[in-house]
């Protein structure tokens, strides 16, 4: 298989589709948490004291009266819950591919010669060795990174607030 064909194999828009899947999951379960949150910020409630009079009289003292407490929701209390996106993915592939050849060959030679009276002979041995190596690895890496970031809440999800003070007025 060439190099080519194996960068051409990473399975790249699979992953993508994996990825959109498993942020549009993640989503989902952030959406549903900050839903549970709201609720039980809703459900859970606290005694508030509204408003503090501070009296600062012609004498100097100062005097302090309150209001009576009431119950309120966290949500009422102004506690909202946070609500999270991703802003961002990205994935990363990396490939190392290294190929190696390699060649050898070794060819080692002797003569042996005898001469004598009117003869003469000689032998040759040869001793040849070829040596082949090929070699291929493949590395590959790859990482996944999302950002997440808050958002405000929906603007429906929280009601706007009204005060409407009847209290008589001296005029």
């Amino acid at each position: 298989m060439s190099v080519g064909q194996e960068l051409l194999d990473v399975p790249f828009p699979e992953m993508v589709a994996s990825l959109g899947q498993g942020i549009a999951d993640a989503q989902h379960q952030l959406d549903m948490n900050s839903v549970e949150v709201a609720e039980k910020l809703a459900n859970t409630e606290i005694e508030v004291v509204p408003a503090i009079t501070r009296t600062i009289g012609s004498d100097g003292e100062v005097t302090y009266d309150s209001a009576e407490a009431v119950d309120v929701s966290l949500l009422q209390a102004g506690m909202f819950p946070t609500f999270y996106q991703f802003s961002e993915a990205t994935i990363d592939v990396e490939m190392d591919i290294k190929t190696t050849t390699e060649r050898e060959t070794n060819i080692d030679v002797s003569a042996k010669a005898r001469a004598g009276f009117g003869l003469w002979g000689a032998s040759v041995q040869t001793d040849v060795s070829h040596n082949r190596k090929f070699g291929k690895e493949v590395h590959g890496t790859s990482r996944l990174r999302t950002t997440m970031v808050p958002v405000p809440a929906p603007p429906y999800l929280f009601p706007e607030v009204e005060t409407v003070d009847n209290r008589p007025t001296d005029e």
